[in-house]
């Protein structure tokens, strides 16, 4: 065990774990962030997706230990009263149903159209194939981003 100080949501936290603990579980676990989900464990499906220095990454393949000084932002974090834009096209296009691998496939957007306010269609096609949805909500999640690229661009 080692003492780790790491940056969420703009708070920092000190936890106690091993170096090799994945983030995932620091998050649900010890600082009790539990809208980022568990769904596979090995990278394939992205219910774990949060940012980590803007980039989206898969929280159950992230050890702690790497995550010293990164700054990490997780749904919570997108922001305190759902207003980004991702999250109220989210809302406009009536994505979920069962909702479990929402959060990842918002943080996957937002990072997305952070670092690209205007991404092509073979982009977001590329980046949001690696987020499973087994209620098949795919052509809302698309519309919902196209919602979000027109907001963003205003």
């Amino acid at each position: 065990m080692a003492s780790f100080s790491l940056n969420v949501n703009n708070k920092q936290y000190t936890v106690e774990a091993d170096a090799d603990m994945p983030l995932l579980w620091v998050l649900r676990d010890l600082l009790d962030l539990t809208g980022t989900k568990y769904g596979c464990g090995v990278a394939s499906c992205g219910a774990c997706t949060v940012m980590m220095d803007g980039n989206a990454v898969y929280a159950c393949q992230k050890p702690v230990g790497s995550c010293v000084n990164k700054k990490i932002i997780t749904i919570e974090g997108l922001s305190e009263d759902g207003s980004h834009p991702v999250q109220k096209a989210w809302q406009k296009a009536s994505v979920p149903q069962c909702g479990y691998c929402q959060p990842g496939q918002i943080m996957t957007a937002a990072a997305m159209l952070q670092k690209n306010k205007n991404p092509s269609e073979e982009l977001i096609d590329s980046v949001m194939s690696n987020n499973l949805c087994r209620c098949g909500t795919y052509h809302r999640i698309k519309e919902a981003i196209h919602i979000a690229i027109k907001e963003i661009n205003q």
